[in-house]
């Protein structure tokens, strides 16, 4: 029998589906539309200001994240977001332990193009995400950190049940607008999450 290999975005099995959303292990067939996706200045606006990005940061900085498997969780950390009903690509979230080969602590994060703002798909992948890390991944400890003046972050960190923990500051490679006011790190215990439910 012959086996037959494929590389298109869909091959990946499903990680966690939502009510709209489809969330799967990134693939290298992924490139394209990541590429696409950073390379919209207001979707970069508070990661590196809305500079450009090249194939090749994707090909050796971006897709080597993505694809890396993390011992403590078994899983891959990043997944690509696809809508349920259409396919169409959404972007990316991210929960990821802190520490490789351990589960307690993790970061929530999020990177969605601007065809997926203000439709609540950042707050229900977000949610999925936080839900599935504390029933079925061993965390105890969900982290987020956005730059202070990203308040659409802030509030789908809130919406997804985290809280404010902190204001601090950072050295930035290359100031971008918005760097001087600072960062802010927001987090929901498992105890907390267990209140909540």
């Amino acid at each position: 029998m012959a086996v037959r290999l494929t590389t298109t975005p869909q091959a990946a099995p499903a990680f966690l589906e939502t009510g709209r959303l489809v969330l799967r292990p990134a693939t290298a067939a992924d490139a394209p539309d990541l590429l696409a996706l950073d390379n919209d200045p207001a979707v970069m606006r508070y990661i590196n200001g809305g500079r450009p990005t090249s194939a090749e940061d994707i090909r050796d900085r971006t897709l080597p994240r993505l694809l890396h498997d993390h011992a403590g969780t078994g899983t891959r950390g990043y997944w690509i977001a696809r809508e349920k009903d259409t396919g169409a690509f959404l972007g990316w979230f991210e929960l990821r332990p802190l520490a490789d080969h351990d589960p307690a602590v993790v970061e929530l994060g999020y990177r969605l193009n601007r065809a997926a703002w203000g439709r609540g798909y950042a707050t229900e992948g977000a949610r999925a995400l936080v839900d599935k890390g504390f029933t079925d991944l061993g965390v105890q400890r969900v982290t987020a950190n956005t730059m202070a003046v990203n308040t659409g972050s802030r509030r789908v960190m809130e919406k997804a049940g985290l809280t404010f923990l902190r204001a601090y500051t950072e050295d930035w490679p290359e100031a971008i607008e918005g760097s001087e006011h600072g960062e802010v790190e927001y987090e929901l215990t498992r105890e907390a999450w267990t209140r909540g439910r």
